[in-house]
């Protein structure tokens, strides 16, 4: 065990509190800018654009980040990153004050967020292993899911109640503001850590293969980076889908109900996590949790019953942070930590393309199978959703019985013990 790293809990603790706080206030702008465009333009087009957009670039620059955040000093990163995502949102403001914002503008102030984002999720990663012991991965990372999961769960909520009583504009003032909270807790952190020397060979594309060499030259942990873009897949199916298969036979009401209702799945057992963690049988632990969340997936699409659909789907969202965390802690006790930020870019990049994805071809799939078979669309949503189940539950099998898998576990547990 690493005791140079004792007692840093409590930073991390500061560190999440107010990124915490960031994903809240980002879910306000998401959630207020969608309905400042659609009311603006009518068109769900234009809506998805800025939802592309915010994620887009992010994503696209991940594996760029990775590398930056292994040569330089991983929290002013974080805070460089959060300081200047807000600098978008500034400009979007400042156009709403003058008049109305045009959609070129929102665009580009989201684009410009999201650039800098960038910098910040490979930096965070790389930061946690920085701060804390093995013991204490687990139930750091069912924190950081609950932080990642607060902006489906309580920002939609406050955004309407907020908008009730006045408008958008509050909204982004509020999202800018946790920016620079969380600039102020970073540094407050990074007085007590010590920025690591720089162990990267000096070129930027010897150092992106170096992050990639990482990940592949372990048949087990590469495969776990296959897994996690499969989940983001499977996730995706049921987040793009759900829409069209429930609206097919009831209301946007009852619609929003369940998806509260069900997304409370990861609330519940972030917060488990968040204070137990998983202690060891990390592979099984993936496992089981991966072919119940398949399991939950073949009952949510197998029949029109909202009481059934919801209990499946309260089932398939309290799984993700059980196999994620899993994941997480697989990966994190295998990488090298002067790799850990070339890896963590290359990780999150890989997962996003099984969002990408799944967006770009859930619905056009069951469009296909819905004409195939002569069913309605939400029917063919439906099968999707089921056929989706049907692979994770192959997967979950597929990862524990794989020796190279469980030959990571092997190596975590004789790390965590020297």
């Amino acid at each position: 065990m690493e005791t140079g790293k004792s007692g840093n809990f409590k930073r991390f603790l500061l560190l999440w509190g107010s990124e915490l706080i960031s994903s809240i206030g980002g879910g306000l702008s998401s959630f207020g800018l969608s309905v400042y465009v659609f009311t603006l333009t009518g068109s769900a087009a234009y809506t998805t654009l800025i939802t592309l957009l915010a994620f887009l670039p992010t994503l696209l620059l991940s594996v760029p980040a990775g590398v930056l955040a292994d040569r330089y000093d991983r929290r002013l990163l974080m805070m460089i990153g959060d300081g200047c995502s807000a600098l978008g949102l500034v400009f979007i403001l400042i156009c709403m004050y003058t008049g109305e914002a045009a959609i070129w503008q929102i665009c580009l102030g989201v684009s410009i967020s999201s650039i800098f984002s960038a910098l910040l999720s490979p930096a965070y990663r790389a930061t946690i292993t920085d701060l804390l012991t093995e013991e204490e991965y687990s139930r750091a990372t069912g924190l950081v899911g609950l932080a990642d999961n607060a902006r489906y769960l309580i920002s939609p909520l406050l955004a309407a109640g907020l908008l009730a009583i006045s408008d958008i504009k509050l909204l982004l003032i509020i999202d800018i503001c946790t920016f620079f909270l969380t600039v102020v807790a970073t540094s407050v952190v990074r007085r007590h850590i010590e920025a690591k020397p720089s162990k990267t060979s000096g070129k930027f594309i010897q150092d992106m293969k170096d992050g990639w060499h990482a990940i592949t030259d372990r048949k087990g942990l590469f495969l776990l980076i296959i897994l996690a873009s499969l989940i983001s897949l499977t996730m995706g199916a049921i987040q793009t889908l759900s829409s069209p298969m429930v609206l097919d036979f009831s209301d946007s009401k009852t619609l929003g109900i369940m998806e509260t209702i069900c997304a409370c799945g990861m609330l519940v057992t972030g917060l488990i996590l968040g204070i137990r963690g998983i202690k060891k049988h990390f592979v099984l632990v993936m496992s089981a949790s991966l072919a119940l969340a398949g399991l939950a997936m073949l009952i949510f699409g197998w029949k029109e019953n909202i009481p059934l659909i919801t209990v499946s789907g309260f089932l398939f969202f309290s799984m993700l942070p059980l196999a994620n965390n899993c994941l997480d802690y697989l990966a994190r006790t295998n990488i090298p930590d002067e790799l850990q930020g070339r890896a963590w870019g290359l990780i999150g990049f890989l997962s996003g393309i099984g969002c990408v994805v799944s967006y770009a071809f859930g619905g056009l799939l069951a469009d296909c199978l819905a004409k195939w078979q002569n069913i309605s669309v939400g029917r063919g949503s439906g099968e999707v959703i089921m056929i989706s189940g049907g692979v994770l539950i192959f997967l979950a099998v597929l990862c524990g019985t794989r020796k190279s898998i469980r030959s990571l576990q092997h190596t975590a547990e004789a790390k965590n013990q020297s």
